[in-house]
């Protein structure tokens, strides 16, 4: 037999199980995130191509990531590289974070549509080719504000 946990507010009371999520929701929200993000949709390039890339700088310093991405021959480096610079420059002017202690917090790719194509065959046939598109989003964090927050906490 498996036990059911009861949502419960701060005060020991018990609520329905859609409020106390909604609850969490606003708990999360109300922390500040030190973030800023930049997205590039519609990239003509295959999602599996621009992973490899992606994961490279995932979790590293934004000089560190542009380092690794100049000097890789991937066409994915280069516009990464471009998602990169877009997401430092948000950071810089819509939220006045210093660009030298960012990092790279969050980077991934997704599918975008495909594109289909006729390939046509012998005997009358007719192949489809998938023309892949990728949407690539880039999260760059402080890391001198985080810590201050995570302090703020305790």
């Amino acid at each position: 037999m498996y036990r059911v946990t009861v949502p419960r507010r701060d005060d020991g009371k018990r609520v329905k199980r859609s409020i106390f999520y909604r609850m969490m929701k606003d708990r999360e929200a109300e922390k500040r995130k030190i973030e800023a993000r930049a997205t590039a949709k519609y990239v003509r390039i295959s999602p599996r191509k621009a992973r490899s890339v992606v994961n490279a700088i995932r979790g590293k310093s934004v000089d560190e990531a542009f380092a690794i991405l100049q000097l890789s021959p991937k066409k994915a480096a280069r516009i990464v590289y471009k998602v990169l610079q877009s997401a430092v420059a948000n950071a810089e002017n819509n939220h006045g974070l210093n660009p030298d202690a960012l990092y790279v917090a969050e980077a991934y790719v997704n599918d975008g549509p495909r594109l289909k194509r006729l390939w046509f065959r012998g005997r009358g046939r007719a192949d489809i080719i998938q023309r892949r598109l990728s949407h690539i989003t880039v999260v760059v964090r402080d890391r001198e504000k985080e810590s201050e927050a995570k302090s703020e906490e305790r």
